[in-house]
Formats: structure tokens, sequence, C-alpha cells
């Protein structure tokens, strides 16, 4: 009826995605290569792309004062940012660097239910010959995997929910250098029907400087 009244009703403008640092989806960005050669021989992930374009944005609320932005780029990872008290430069706490290992399909509610309460969290994990200790929750006692959900923004206005079940581990890979493992469990519903998988990620640390936005 109020088309009628007063014509066509203007299309709502996409949500804009969160941006910080200069990164921004659609956007492009450099890695010191420097660093990323004497770091590499020690990391799971090799061949690290010096260039990167951003292809979509991950949000996650962690509390009221905290949360995480992931620039997911066109390297198959993502850069991740903590920001703390605020969405400013100013607020950056922690950067780090993900890359995707492994992507498994969970096709039974009884197998989902058994990577939620035994397989994310375990006091340790033995991968790719390294020992990775877990970060989050008491390395003695029995800790669930945290519970986070994520929104995304994709090139061309798309916006989507995903429920996470995360765990995060770590080695020491040199004196100086930790590289992360990340089991996350993920979960989205579509048509009414859970879609779900595990995703296994390596990571490590990188620091703003090491970073130039191109794009």
């Amino acid at each position: 009826m109020f088309k009628k009244w007063f014509g066509k009703t203007p299309d709502a403008k996409p949500i804009a995605a969160p941006e910080v640092m200069g990164l921004r989806l659609g956007g492009a960005f450099e890695l010191d290569a420097l660093k990323l050669k004497l770091i590499e021989p020690h990391l799971v992930v090799q061949g690290v792309a010096r260039t990167q374009l951003i292809q979509a944005v991950g949000e996650v609320k962690l509390d009221e004062n905290t949360t995480v932005l992931r620039f997911y780029t066109d390297d198959e990872g993502y850069l991740q940012v903590l920001l703390s008290g605020g969405m400013t430069e100013q607020h950056v706490a922690d950067v780090k660097l993900w890359y995707f290992y492994e992507t498994k399909g969970i096709a039974s509610s009884r197998d989902w239910e058994n990577q939620l309460q035994n397989v994310i969290s375990t006091p340790q994990k033995r991968f790719e010959g390294h020992d990775y200790m877990r970060v989050w929750g008491d390395n003695d006692m029995l800790s669930p995997p945290v519970a986070m959900t994520e929104v995304t923004y994709s090139e061309g206005g798309a916006v989507s929910e995903t429920d996470q079940f995360a765990m995060l581990y770590q080695r020491h890979a040199t004196d100086s250098l930790n590289e992360y493992l990340m089991l996350v469990g993920e979960e989205k519903i579509i048509m009414n029907t859970a879609d779900r998988c595990v995703v296994t990620s390596t990571g490590f640390d990188i620091q703003p400087a090491d970073i130039e936005i191109i794009g």
C-alpha cells in the first residue's frame, strides 16, 4: 500500500563491514617479506603470500569490551585482530595470521556431540609432529570449547552468522616465536537444517608494523 502511495521503496543500504588499521572489505595488504622468510622454516604453513586481498570480514563480540575482527583473504587464511575497549587502532591488543589446514564435515548429531565433548578440547594435541598445549581453560581439567557467534560480511553485501565452538593451542616454535593451533566446530542453520564441520587452522603472531596497507 505504501509503495502505491509514495512510489518505489528505496533499496536498503548494505550493512558496512567493520574496519581497523586500514584493513577493509575489498582492500589489500602486504606482509614483511624478510620476517616471513625468517620464520616460515619453523612453521607448519609454507608459501605465505606477501600480498593478500581481503574478500570477507568476520566479527565476533566476545563481551561488551572485546571484539575479534577476521579479514579473510585470497590466500586461504585470515588476518585476525583482537580489539579491547574500542574499535580503533589504539585499541588493538593482538594480531595473528591464520591459515586453514583442514575442514572436516560432520554428518551426524552423534559425531557432532563427540567433537564438542571429546575432540575439539583436550589438554594437548599432537599435530604435524609437534606438541601443542591448550591455552584456554585448565590443562589439568575438562575445559569445554569456547562458544561464540561470528557475523561475516562478504563482497556484494551478503551477511551471515555462524555459531562456533573453539579451542586454542600453542607451541614454542623457537625461543621468540609461538605457533598456534585452532580447532573450531562450526554450525550454520540452512533451511532449518544444521550444516556442521570442524575446521583446523594454524597461526602465528604478526605485528601491525609488519603490515602495509596497499588498497
